[in-house]
């Protein structure tokens, strides 16, 4: 399932590694492509909308909206 989040507070590109590590927490085999001008964080997984934004909030960083089946 591919879901696209809209993420605050990445500015560079430890934070890019930083949620794509915690996104790979939970699922070593997603597909994360990370847009710090954007602010987007596109996800290719097997997990749940709840449980990848989680691990993005556990990273330290804020969703501020989820787009399920989202293109990217």
């Amino acid at each position: 399932m591919k879901t696209e989040f809209q993420v605050e507070g990445m500015s560079c590109q430890h934070c890019v590694a930083a949620v794509t590590n915690a996104i790979r927490e939970h699922d070593e085999a997603a597909q994360v492509q990370v847009d710090l001008a954007a602010g987007r964080v596109a996800v290719e997984s097997t997990q749940s909308v709840d449980a990848l934004k989680a691990a993005i909030d556990e990273a330290g960083y804020t969703v501020k909206g989820v787009s399920p089946g989202a293109a990217s």
